[in-house]
């Protein structure tokens, strides 16, 4: 599928946000996908994923949650937050903002919106779906749960994907069991095998094909979850 990109700004006040915006080609409104980086910031493997995204049909926006700040401070107060403050700090209000301007765009269908996380992204993904109920769906990649994880008993339906061989494997199992018992449909797997970072830079073939294994799975779920709805 042919895809037209753009390097956009979001105001919200000083400094805006920008993000990357891949879209189907045509004229006819999409659901549509925020995408939330890791620690690395918005870089070409997240810009490649992008567009992947919109190849697949989705109308996708990659934030860049560090722009015009300084991304040394950024990063010591968005992991303290993870700790402290996970479900209402500032990268989980930029999010907002950020689907704010992405539900008004002429392209996106503003009913059918979700969003997909890796590592630092992935902890905002599944705490973000705590906070704000326009989300119908997130798949967290390799990411820490909110605090408290009780929370996740107000998230959206969740597909999430871990490494076994990472500290993540354990935040993990703890999703899984909450949203069981949380009655919350879900999708959660724990890949043999693999490390952090496994879907972003496969560094072997039980990685590329646990790569493989997660996009079936995310266009499975969202298909469900998001495309039907």
């Amino acid at each position: 599928m042919s895809i037209q990109i753009e390097t956009v700004q979001i105001p919200k006040g000083t400094p805006n946000l920008s993000g990357y915006l891949a879209l189907p080609e045509g004229g006819d409104q999409r659901p549509g996908i925020v995408i939330i980086h890791e620690a690395f910031g918005l870089n070409d493997n997240i810009r490649d994923i992008t567009r992947r995204f919109a190849e697949a049909g989705y109308a996708a926006l990659a934030v860049d949650l560090f722009a015009g700040r300084n991304q040394v401070v950024c990063m010591f107060r968005f992991f303290t937050n993870m700790f402290v403050n996970s479900l209402n700090h500032a990268g989980i209000r930029d999010l907002k903002v950020s689907l704010d301007w992405l539900e008004q765009h002429p392209r996106v269908d503003g009913g059918r919106v979700g969003a997909v996380g890796f590592c630092l992204g992935g902890n905002f993904a599944i705490s973000w779906a705590c906070t704000d109920s326009r989300l119908n769906v997130v798949a967290p990649f390799y990411g820490m749960n909110p605090r408290p994880l009780e929370a996740v008993s107000r998230a959206c339906p969740v597909v999430a994907s871990y490494p076994e061989n990472d500290f993540t494997k354990g935040a993990g199992e703890k999703l899984d069991a909450a949203l069981t018992q949380r009655h919350i449909p879900h999708d959660v797997k724990i890949y043999p095998n693999t490390r952090h970072s496994f879907f972003n830079n496969p560094r072997d073939a039980s990685e590329q094909a646990a790569a493989q294994d997660a996009w079936t799975r995310i266009m499975t779920f969202f298909g469900e979850h998001l495309v039907e709805k």
